[in-house]
């Protein structure tokens, strides 16, 4: 999508440049062509808006982090986990407020929980129960 944006900035500029040219030059023969122009850079306009609006977006781009949740009821996430559980009848305290601060992005790596019950995150970890209630 960057590569029609850039293009249309580019045909922008010249066209401006152009427009400015002819009407030092002749201002009278530079009325047909800002017409022509205008109505191209319009038509130009309609086709990327609605290519904009129905084109397929594309897949974001991965993080690099690699998770896996290898044990019976093991929990794995890329990123923060509010509270999680993996007992029986268990419930964790609630999950603690959202802090001030933005939560950094996870690390780029592996996230593997690899025992049973077990829990890990590539954020951080609100609340978390294991044991069986």
């Amino acid at each position: 999508m960057k590569p029609l944006m850039y293009t249309g900035i580019g045909l922008c500029g010249a066209g401006m440049i152009a427009l400015v040219v002819g009407a030092v030059v002749d201002v009278d023969a530079a009325d047909p062509w800002a017409s022509v122009g205008g109505g191209i850079a319009g038509l130009a306009g309609i086709a990327l808006a609605l290519y904009a609006q129905f084109a397929q977006p594309t897949a974001p781009a991965t993080s690099g982090t690699q998770v896996r949740a290898d044990g019976e009821r093991s929990i794995a996430a890329g990123g923060s986990i509010g509270a999680a559980t993996t007992g029986n009848g268990a419930a964790p305290a609630s999950a603690p407020p959202p802090s001030a601060a933005p939560t950094p992005p996870p690390a780029s790596g592996t996230v593997t929980a690899a025992g049973d019950r077990s829990i890990a995150a590539g954020g951080h970890i609100g609340s978390a129960s294991t044991g069986d209630a």
